[in-house]
């Protein structure tokens, strides 16, 4: 759009970044589809359920424009095309403070991916998780199954190992490197299929539960299995069929737990445990598909905060700390946004304000990560260090499923 670093420092310094709400805003203070906390109950807003403080009603707008710093803002070149800010304000509502990854993928050398603790259900901390592939920066990713198998809620695509993990529908907000590598923000549909089986419709790909009467993939990059946990501990009207090339070898009703995955389980409920039971012991299976899209890589949020520059949430009350990323059209570049929250000097941002704060940095398009005690940004520091840039509110960093990984290789001289 139109602002970035250090233009927009102007913007950090003349107390505009919390602007009132305008008609273009979804769900205004008066609109009756406005909750009191957050929009949609089913929608979790951080991984770990806490619930957020509830921020003061909004201010006037002559009010809402009275914020100050509280420290001039600070920025450095993390590498050619990767620039680090960070900045602290004050409102009405409280402190605040922000960082900031501002990402140019069309400078040579920079390339934005999918950072993984390596299978599915395993978790790790974010500078652990960027160093598997020597990032340089990063932030944490998708919500994941915190209480239980640890796997990630959506959708997850790397270069390298292709599909990893999601559902067929019910959490595919998404960012992704289209398959020109392109970076973009929208819904993704993955489409598996057992060739020549219609009523065979895979509806989840390595998630942390089948879909009730759904049917479930699940492949060695799952990592070992998890028993009933898949089916949030049903048993009753389950059906396991294990397939080895191409074949089934094995039909149970059984579930095995803290086992490798061999080939490809694929695992019913309810009516899809009933359409298995037409597979015996050497039928023939082979498995099809992938995201329509066709995307390079692809991680996966819960909620579009911004939508053509227009602000697509409406929870202006539950106060977190909050991950985001979004892409300006006009530049081509990256943000990724982190704020600091359930802390003295940091209250946290509801949904609105962070929809609001991606707009003044530039962000024609943006999409809600994970927050709460899971939000992380890692990014060296000014003598070259890398390390954790914010101020995780669980007092370290969680451990937690995926990443958005910033690597830079220096470009060979021609």
């Amino acid at each position: 759009m139109r602002t970035r670093l250090p233009q927009v420092a102007a913007l950090l310094l003349g107390c505009t970044l919390l602007a009132a709400p305008s008609p273009s805003v979804g769900g205004g203070r008066d609109d009756p589809r406005r909750p009191g906390v957050s929009e949609d109950s089913r929608v979790p807003q951080t991984s770990d359920g806490i619930r957020g403080e509830i921020a003061a009603p909004q201010p006037a707008p002559s009010l809402r424009r009275a914020t100050r710093e509280l420290a001039p803002p600070v920025s450095w070149r993390v590498a050619p095309g990767i620039t680090y800010s960070r900045w602290d304000q004050l409102d009405a509502r409280g402190p605040v403070r922000a960082h900031l990854l501002t990402v140019n993928p069309k400078v040579r050398g920079v390339n934005l991916g999918y950072g993984s603790p390596g299978a599915v259900r395993r978790t790790d901390e974010v500078s652990d998780i960027l160093a598997r592939h020597d990032a340089v920066a990063g932030v944490n990713g998708d919500f994941f199954d915190i209480g239980d198998t640890g796997a990630p809620l959506g959708i997850g695509r790397s270069r390298l190992r292709g599909l990893l993990h999601g559902p067929r529908s019910g959490w595919n907000s998404a960012f992704f490197l289209d398959a020109k590598g392109r970076p973009d923000i929208g819904p993704l549909t993955p489409a598996l299929v057992v060739a020549h089986r219609p009523r065979l419709v895979i509806t989840n790909v390595n998630s942390p539960s089948v879909q009730p009467d759904g049917i479930g993939l699940y492949t060695s990059k799952w990592g070992r299995t998890s028993g009933y946990r898949v089916t949030d501990g049903v048993r009753n009207g389950v059906r396991m069929v294990r397939v080895v090339k191409r074949r089934v070898v094995e039909v149970s009703t059984r579930l095995p737990v803290d086992t490798p995955v061999r080939g490809q389980l694929l695992i019913g409920r309810g009516a899809g445990a009933e359409r298995l039971a037409a597979l015996r012991p050497g039928s023939w299976v082979t498995v099809r598909g992938g995201i329509a899209e066709a995307p390079q890589m692809a991680i996966t949020g819960n909620r579009f905060l911004v939508r053509d520059g227009v602000i697509d949430v409406v929870d202006d009350r539950e106060l977190h700390p909050r991950t985001a990323v979004g892409i300006d059209r006009d530049t081509g570049e990256v943000l990724l946004l982190v704020i600091d929250g359930r802390q003295d000097f940091s209250r946290g941002h509801t949904m609105v304000e962070l929809a609001e704060l991606m707009i003044e940095l530039g962000a024609d398009e943006a999409l809600n990560l994970d927050g709460g005690g899971s939000t992380t940004m890692v990014a060296p520091g000014r003598r070259g260090a890398v390390g954790v840039r914010n101020s995780p509110s669980d007092g370290a960093q969680r451990q937690v499923a995926n990443a958005i990984e910033v690597t830079y290789t220096r470009p060979r001289r021609p």
